[in-house]
């Protein structure tokens, strides 16, 4: 118990030191004074840095391609564990999937005619 206990004490003495040192060395090695050009760059979205009030409004589009993204996406997420059970599943499965599919092309059709594609 004792050699437990001294065990113990001295690792909460280790890290009660080690852990400062590496707070005061990564503070020593990673602060920079000087501001990097690519920080006042455009971000790769096109949405420029502001200056102004933080509620500024960006175009819808961004968050209808993120959603629409994240839709397709997911699919993914269900077609992974039916192609690992296909052989279990069997005809039917492989009915299931088409049919999954072609409800998602249909979405996809969807938002193609209604404009949600077009970026102008």
């Amino acid at each position: 118990m004792t050699t437990e206990l001294a065990l113990a004490s001295s690792v909460i003495l280790f890290l009660l030191l080690f852990i400062p040192f590496i707070i005061h060395l990564s503070h020593k090695i990673g602060s920079k004074k000087e501001a990097s050009i690519a920080k006042g760059e455009v971000y790769e979205s096109g949405i420029r840095l502001t200056i102004k009030d933080s509620f500024e409004r960006f175009n819808v589009k961004y968050y209808v391609v993120a959603i629409l993204f994240i839709l397709f996406d997911v699919e993914t997420l269900f077609m992974y564990p039916w192609a690992v059970s296909l052989r279990d599943l069997g005809l039917f499965g492989l009915i299931e999937m088409f049919t999954f599919m072609a409800l998602l092309l249909a979405g996809l059709i969807y938002i193609y005619k209604k404009g949600a594609l077009k970026w102008n």
